[in-house]
C-alpha cells in the first residue's frame, strides 16, 4: 500500500525548488536544461539561480522524493547528464505552493514602505532627491522589463510564462507614478512637512 502524503512538502519548498518543480511539471529534465530553460524565460530574475545552486537544489528534491532519476546519457565528451522527472508528492508540493501564494496577500516587509513611512526625517529636499534617484533606477528597471518581454515575444515564449515579468511591469509603473506624484506635490508644497 503506497504512503499517503498528508501532511505539506511545501513547509520546505524554496522558490528555486519551486521554479524547478514547474519545469519538471512541463517534462523530464536534466540539470542543464532546467538552467536554460529558465534563463530563456527570464525566470533568473525571479530566483536567484547558479549552477551550483541549481544542482544542489534538484539534489535536495531527489533526497526529499519531490523528483526522481529517470535515466542519464552520455554524448560525446560532454559529461553524463541525469533526467530527472516529478513525483507525486512533487507535484502535490507544487501545487500546494503556488495555490498559497497566488491566493495570499503577504507582508513581505520590502524597506520602501519604511523608508516613506520615516522620511519625515530628512527635508524635503532630500526626500526629493532621494526619490528621483529611485525614479531613474524604476525608469531603468521599466525599460529592462519591455525588453525582457520584447525577447519572449521573440522567441515564441509563451505568454503564461510571462506573467511574473507582466505583474513586474504593472507594479514598477504603478510605483513610478506614485513616486513622480510625490515629487509633484513636494515640489508644489502641497504635502504637509515637520519643520527642519
Amino acid at each position: 500500500m503506497p504512503a499517503q502524503t498528508t501532511a505539506s512538502p511545501t513547509t520546505d519548498v524554496t522558490p528555486l525548488s519551486v521554479a524547478l518543480l514547474a519545469l519538471l511539471h512541463e517534462r523530464d529534465m536534466h540539470p542543464y536544461e532546467m538552467l536554460h530553460t529558465l534563463r530563456d524565460r527570464r525566470e533568473d530574475h525571479l530566483v536567484k539561480v547558479r549552477p551550483g545552486s541549481l544542482y544542489h537544489c534538484i539534489e535536495r528534491l531527489e533526497r526529499d522524493g519531490l523528483a526522481q532519476v529517470c535515466g542519464t546519457e552520455c554524448v560525446g565528451n560532454r559529461p553524463e547528464r541525469t533526467t530527472y522527472r516529478l513525483t507525486d508528492r512533487g507535484r502535490l508540493a507544487l501545487r500546494e505552493w503556488v495555490h498559497e501564494h497566488l491566493a495570499t496577500v503577504e507582508n513581505t516587509y520590502p524597506p520602501l514602505p519604511l523608508a516613506l513611512a520615516e522620511a519625515h526625517s530628512l527635508s524635503p529636499q532630500e526626500v526629493r532627491e532621494r526619490l528621483t534617484i529611485r525614479l531613474n533606477g524604476l525608469e531603468v528597471q521599466i525599460d529592462e522589463l519591455e525588453a525582457g518581454l520584447t525577447q519572449m515575444r521573440e522567441r515564441d515564449v509563451l505568454d503564461a510564462y510571462g506573467l511574473a515579468w507582466t505583474h513586474s511591469l504593472a507594479m514598477s509603473r504603478a510605483e513610478h507614478d506614485y513616486i513622480t506624484d510625490l515629487i509633484t506635490r513636494i515640489d508644489s508644497k502641497d504635502l504637509t512637512w515637520p519643520m527642519h
